[in-house]
C-alpha cells in the first residue's frame, strides 16, 4: 500500500504534466519527414554513386584523396554536397516535428524546402564550372535555409505556447 507522501506526489507530477493533442493535419508532417526524408536522401546518393565510378574513387574512402585521386576535387565536391544535408539534418527533423504539432502543415512546406533546398545545393555544388565559394547557392541551395528558420519558427511558436508567453 502507497503511503500518503507517495500519493500526493504522483498526484502533484499529473497535475503539471502536459497534454499534448496531436492534430489531425499531422500526418503531413509524418509524410514529409518520414518519407521525404526518405526519398531525397535516395535521391541524393544517386550522384555520388555515379561520380564513385566516373572518377573512380573506391569504398571505404569518404572522399577522394587530393594527389592519389586524378579527379579529386570534382569527386569530393559531389561527396560534399550530399554530406552537407547531414549536417542539420537532425536537428530539422526535430524541430519540424514539434513545431508541427502547432502548426502541421506550415511546418510540413517548411520542411519540404528545407529537403528540395538541400537537392539544389547538391546539385550546385557538384558543377565544377562554377566557382566552390558560391557554387552551392547558384542554382538554389539557399531554399534550404528559409526551410530551417521557417521550422525553427514553428517549434518556437510551440514552446511559446507551452510556456504561456503568447
Amino acid at each position: 500500500m502507497a503511503d500518503a507522501e507517495t500519493v500526493q506526489g504522483v498526484a502533484a507530477t499529473a497535475a503539471a504534466a502536459a497534454v499534448i493533442q496531436v492534430p489531425y493535419a499531422y500526418g503531413y508532417v509524418v509524410l514529409s519527414v518520414g518519407v521525404g526524408t526518405f526519398l531525397v536522401t535516395t535521391m541524393m546518393g544517386g550522384p555520388v554513386m555515379e561520380a564513385r565510378k566516373r572518377f573512380n574513387v573506391g569504398y571505404p574512402n569518404l572522399y577522394a584523396v587530393p594527389g592519389y585521386h586524378k579527379n579529386a576535387d570534382e569527386f569530393n565536391r559531389v561527396q560534399r554536397g550530399h554530406q552537407n544535408m547531414f549536417e542539420s539534418l537532425s536537428c530539422v527533423m526535430v524541430m519540424t516535428l514539434l513545431g508541427g504539432l502547432k502548426h502541421p502543415i506550415s511546418c510540413s512546406a517548411g520542411y519540404g524546402l528545407y529537403l528540395l533546398g538541400s537537392y539544389l545545393y547538391l546539385v550546385g555544388y557538384s558543377d565544377s564550372s562554377l566557382d566552390v565559394k558560391m557554387a552551392r547557392y547558384k542554382k538554389g541551395g539557399g531554399i534550404k535555409w528559409i526551410g530551417v528558420l521557417w521550422s525553427m519558427g514553428c517549434t518556437v511558436s510551440l514552446a511559446g505556447s507551452m510556456l504561456g508567453w503568447w
